[in-house]
């Protein structure tokens, strides 16, 4: 058994849906979550920026003795992973791996859609991974840059006719492909669920990186014997890097519980931040 906390990272608010899902499934681990807000969204950088930044992001984590990592950025994951694995000795779970093998479990069709930010699609990750699982998948993968300043401005509301447009135009090639099976390839975009499903249908289904992850997450640690003791209540402590009020009120509504106490404002460079937490 382990009591060391996990730590969580994302560009911004986007990573909560990830949080949301390991404490679901993992309610006696500690949990140290970075929101990134200062220099949101990361999906429009260039590679080296995000690698930059994701190490930076990781060396605060770092900070907190966490016992594994979870990038809870598709950016990150379809960028910077090898880098972050390559420099840090510590079980890190980046939310594409898991909603990869999702995606290839879910298909009945072999016809797989992808949405995510600039530098997702342009890695080309998730379409190499998809078919070194599944060799004659057919993939589309749409590029979606509005979204997460939508999301970041607490826009997600199926009834709201900005998101709705935004949807169709970034959906409709997707279900023109015929796809069955469509990856969330952000975390943010589970915000959207509702509207995303309004859009596409039934017949499409819809995978959450964030929830695959957290599945991988509890079965690896078990297995490690990471895991916390078994009974113990967990908490989460969050940490931003600007607009610390913003966060703790679209968090908490997504989170279903006022957060505004276990959300504190840093600097990722100050090596005392995380102190209090040793």
């Amino acid at each position: 058994m382990d009591n060391r906390p996990i730590g969580i990272f994302d560009s911004g608010l986007g990573g909560l849906t990830a949080v949301k899902e390991t404490v679901r499934r993992l309610p006696g681990e500690n949990i140290i979550f970075f929101g990134d807000t200062g220099r949101v969204p990361y999906g429009t950088r260039s590679a080296p920026t995000i690698i930059r930044y994701a190490l930076e992001d990781m060396r605060f984590l770092k900070r907190f003795d966490i016992k594994a990592a979870v990038v809870a950025c598709g950016t990150v994951s379809t960028t910077a992973l090898p880098q972050l694995r390559e420099n840090f000795s510590l079980p890190i779970y980046g939310v594409t791996e898991a909603a990869v093998a999702a995606a290839v479990r879910e298909t009945r069709s072999g016809r797989i859609g992808v949405i995510g930010t600039n530098a997702s699609i342009r890695s080309g990750t998730y379409e190499r991974l998809l078919r070194q699982r599944l060799p004659d998948a057919a993939v589309i993968s749409r590029p979606c840059p509005l979204l997460v300043p939508l999301v970041e401005d607490g826009r997600f509301d199926p009834e709201d006719p900005v998101v709705r447009l935004l949807l169709c135009e970034y959906l409709t090639p997707i279900l023109e492909f015929g796809a069955d099976t469509l990856i969330l390839g952000c975390t943010h975009y589970p915000l959207l669920r509702a509207a995303v499903s309004a859009v596409c249908g039934n017949g499409v289904t819809l995978i959450d990186p964030g929830r695959e992850t957290a599945e991988v997450l509890a079965r690896e640690l078990a297995a490690d014997g990471l895991a916390a003791d078994p009974g113990r209540r967990g908490s989460v402590s969050c940490y931003v890097s600007d607009d610390a009020q913003s966060f703790s009120r679209f968090g908490g509504m997504f989170l279903g519980a006022d957060i505004t106490a276990t959300v504190s404002l840093c600097d990722i460079f100050d090596e005392t931040a995380a102190k209090h937490e040793g």
